[in-house]
């Protein structure tokens, strides 16, 4: 469960919490957004398999669709594993390479095989976040609170806007229309 959780007579609820692909999935609908626009087409499946009793929505899900720009996508959610994080990933297939970034906080690049391109050396991830009993994503919250002072400040600018993570929002509350249409 998210630290952003709320809850109401002990269990989690859609329309104060918003559901898992808010507060567990959100920076990876941001990533792929970033990467390959809007989708279109959305199908999904949806299930609430460990958290019935702490939640009112599902703890997973494995949503497809189409990308406006052309080509298809899947994701494939769940925080119903136990003990601890098993893998975030991305797989990107295209016409002239693919590349999988994985590992337990997707901070891995698994591989990388593109037509005239040679993989850099990359620099070591930060390391995970420490919530003691809960280890989480890779420590990289701090770049974006830096960032907001700095433009705050007048020092830069910022790395992104409003209008994109209210579209991220908007691609969220696309997908679950698909999931509660399956309720009725």
């Amino acid at each position: 469960m998210s630290a952003t959780t709320r809850r109401v007579d002990g269990r989690a609820r859609a329309d104060l919490d918003g559901g898992t692909l808010f507060t567990q999935f959100s920076h990876f609908i941001d990533i792929m957004y970033w990467l390959f626009g809007d989708i279109t087409d959305i199908q999904g499946r949806f299930a609430d398999f460990n958290h019935k009793d702490l939640t009112a929505f599902e703890d997973s899900g494995l949503v497809n669709f189409r990308f406006l720009d052309g080509g298809i996508g899947c994701i494939n959610y769940s925080t119903a594993v136990w003990d601890r994080n098993l893998e975030s990933s991305m797989t990107i297939i295209g016409s002239k390479g693919s590349v999988k970034i994985g590992g337990q906080y997707m901070d891995q690049v698994e591989y990388c095989h593109i037509k005239d391109y040679t993989m850099p050396q990359l620099a070591p991830t930060n390391p995970a976040n420490d919530y003691g009993a809960y280890k989480g994503s890779a420590n990289n919250h701090g770049f974006i609170i830096d960032n907001v002072v700095d433009t705050l400040k007048g020092r830069t600018t910022m790395t992104t806007n409003a209008l994109e993570g209210l579209k991220v929002v908007e691609i969220i509350e696309r997908i679950y229309q698909k999931r509660d249409e399956q309720l009725v």
